[in-house]
């Protein structure tokens, strides 16, 4: 039985570290993420220190899940809010470090 402790919007990667190695949702994560648990707490954490505050907790999971390439990715990610192009600049030039 799982208890859910508090709400917070997690990445695949992040996920994982709360599954069973040999389920069928963790074999399913593992064909989708990019990333592993530990690189991506670090990269939260990168995310996070960027102190950007149009970033909210959600956006940084889904950065996670898709690391978006380009501008146009990002964008889809920040629907609704609109970035000016030193926050999107600091962002993917982050994301490039964990690629």
């Amino acid at each position: 039985k799982m208890t859910i402790r508090n709400n917070e919007p997690l990445s695949m990667a992040e996920v994982s570290e709360y599954l069973d190695k040999d389920s069928e949702t963790m074999k399913f994560i593992k064909k989708f993420t990019k990333i592993r648990y530990k690189e991506s707490k670090e990269f939260r954490k990168k995310l996070e220190s960027l102190d950007l505050m149009k970033m909210k907790s959600e956006h940084i999971s889904k950065i996670i899940d898709i690391m978006p390439e380009g501008q146009e990715d990002l964008n889809k990610i920040f629907m609704g809010t609109s970035l000016d192009e030193d926050e999107s600049k600091k962002i993917l030039d982050t994301i490039k470090e964990f690629k």
